[in-house]
């Protein structure tokens, strides 16, 4: 399957993020800056600022050149956030990372684990990767509960591990392999399959938040 073509579960979307696309996603980020910004991954010692023309060009870059897959999350057909598939590695590793954000007017709807679950389908049976990671920072409750509820095994705590907010921030480590779920994620959710225990974060890795 080609992403240009798109990847679909009933109201939610995934496709290729477009060069068009960049006036409407940076009118979501601004509107949503009280919702998202302490989420953002920042540039230690970077210049405070954000072209998302420049973005969308680095990111179909790395499309092209196989780092990485820039979708844009649609709901209905509108655009509800961004989904990104970075860090592509091939040879023995074969893995990549998922980062996400999603507008606060679409939350709750189940837009992302919906999005995850049919990204890290599409990377295991059309790209040949073997292990999908997410990362997410404690404090982020809307973020575990995606990993909670497709079954992503928790794999550990990284210190300090991504800048984000102008901070380097700690962050928990989940995990898929093609073994994990040969059903599908989507599929394995869908149907009430997804081991509800593997996010869990054990008493010696819980930090006071």
């Amino acid at each position: 399957m080609d992403f240009l073509q798109g990847l679909r579960h009933g109201s939610v979307e995934l496709r290729l993020v477009r060069a068009r696309d960049a006036r409407t996603l940076q009118r979501e980020l601004m509107e949503n800056r009280s919702w998202l910004q302490r989420w953002e991954a920042t540039v230690p010692n970077g210049a405070v600022g954000f072209d998302m023309r420049l973005s969308i060009r680095r990111l179909l870059q790395q499309y092209r050149d196989g780092g990485g897959y820039p979708f844009v999350m649609l709901h209905d057909g509108e655009i509800a956030g961004q989904l990104n598939v970075w860090g592509v590695a091939r040879g023995s590793l074969n893995s990549a990372t998922i980062g996400y954000w999603v507008s606060e007017r679409f939350a709750g709807r189940g837009i992302t684990p919906t999005a995850v679950a049919l990204a890290t389908d599409a990377c295991f049976r059309d790209y040949g990767l073997h292990r999908m990671e997410i990362c997410i920072r404690p404090e982020n409750e809307a973020s575990l509960r995606v990993v909670q509820k497709l079954g992503f095994r928790y794999e550990g705590l990284r210190r300090r591990y991504i800048h984000i907010d102008g901070d380097w921030r700690d962050h928990y480590a989940f995990a898929l392999t093609t073994e994990d779920v040969p059903e599908g994620v989507l599929a394995r959710w869908v149907s009430g399959r997804a081991p509800q225990d593997a996010a869990s974060i054990p008493p010696s890795d819980r930090l006071s938040i």
